[in-house]
């Protein structure tokens, strides 16, 4: 069974950085779209990033734009999302998710979009 998983959160400081990490467990994440998701207490989940599967296109929404760089290791046979500039508005859940096709702009953000999905792991950030 494949299962995907988020790893490298934690507690930051505003202004810090940190990286996340999506990893699979049965499969090569080579072969997958992977998109970064969160959600912040009392919010809608939230689309970040995703990288395509064929070309390892990247696409980011307003929320991560400027901020957040996603990229594939296929060395490492993960998808992270380095985050910098952290502010307490980061806070959250972060999610990874995946589906078996391409990705564009357009799906992005789509949760419904993605066939798989991590546990989710906690992000805050505070002083």
């Amino acid at each position: 069974q494949v299962q995907f998983v988020e790893s490298g959160g934690g507690l930051v400081q505003p202004g810090g950085s940190l990286t996340l990490s999506c990893t699979s467990s049965g499969s090569t994440l080579a072969y997958w779209s992977v998109g970064w998701f969160r959600q912040a207490p009392g919010k809608d989940r939230e689309g970040l990033s995703c990288i395509s599967s064929t070309d390892d296109s990247t696409y980011y929404t307003n929320a991560a734009k400027g901020r957040f760089t996603i990229s594939r290791d296929t060395a490492k046979n993960t998808v992270d999302l380095q985050m910098n500039s952290l502010t307490v508005e980061d806070t959250g859940i972060y999610y990874c998710a995946t589906v078996a096709a391409t990705v564009q702009q357009s799906k992005c953000e789509i949760p419904t979009w993605y066939d798989y999905w991590g546990p989710g792991i906690q992000v805050t950030v505070s002083s």
